[in-house]
This record gives structure tokens, sequence and C-alpha cells, in this order.
């Protein structure tokens, strides 16, 4: 299987030890020993800003939980090049609206890596084809 990339959500689930779907628990283990675990530093930002608005709280300051995170077994930072950036402005079909869905899904188009994710938007982004996704 292609390496994984966690959207946000997928990240916080998974570094909070919540439930997930058997698929997704099963391609993350999978995927784990040979590092294809993958993390946009995009999430950082969206991280930051999900802690300020007070929509999730951490048991430590937001720069330390991500670091947190990129330490865990089999995960390591995703590339974010300006390619990358420039490919979200001009994804195909009907992609999310949200800037930071939008670099994710993008970093998964141009690296070749499976998207990660419950959020609805980018599952149908996903299922028009643009995308591969895996829902957790």
């Amino acid at each position: 299987m292609a390496p994984l990339l966690l959207d946000t959500c997928a990240v916080l689930w998974i570094a909070n030890g919540e439930e997930i779907s058997e698929d997704c628990r099963r391609a993350v283990d999978e995927a784990a020993p040979s590092d294809r675990i993958l993390i946009s530093p995009i999430t950082a930002w969206e991280i930051g800003t999900l802690v300020r608005k007070g929509r999730i709280a951490l048991s430590m300051p937001p720069e330390a939980w991500f670091d947190a995170a990129l330490a865990l077994p089999g995960v390591r930072l995703a590339p974010m090049p300006p390619r990358t950036l420039i490919a979200s402005a001009f994804l195909p079909g009907m992609p999310p609206a949200d800037p930071a869905d939008r670099i994710i899904a993008a970093t998964a188009r141009t690296e070749g890596f499976v998207l990660v994710t419950r959020d609805r938007k980018l599952l149908s982004y996903g299922n028009e084809g643009h995308v591969r996704v895996l829902a957790c």
C-alpha cells in the first residue's frame, strides 16, 4: 500500500488513542514499521488554530503536542514544496473549499499518498476519483 497521509482529525484520533475503523487500524499498523505514515505541516497550523479558538484542549502546548505526534512510531513529516501549494489552487473536480483541506488533498495527489480521513468533503472528493482516500 502507498504511504498514508493523515488529515488533521485522523492525527488527533490516532495520537489520542481514539477508536478508528478496523480497515484504518490495519493500514496504520502495516505502514508504521516502514515509516509510511505522514503528517502535513499544515496540520501544525490547524492544531494551533483549533487550540487558539478553544475547539480542542491539549495536555501540552501545541508545538510540543505536534512534535510528540511526529515522534510516534512510523510517523514522519510530509513534504510541502511550493508545487504542492500551487497544485492546491488548481485541484480538479469539486475539491473542498477549506484551504488546509485543499493543501492536504494536493499533497496526497502530488505525492501518491492515501489520504486517511473521516471528513465528508475529503471523502466525497476521493469518491470523485481525484485522490485516494481511506475512511477512518
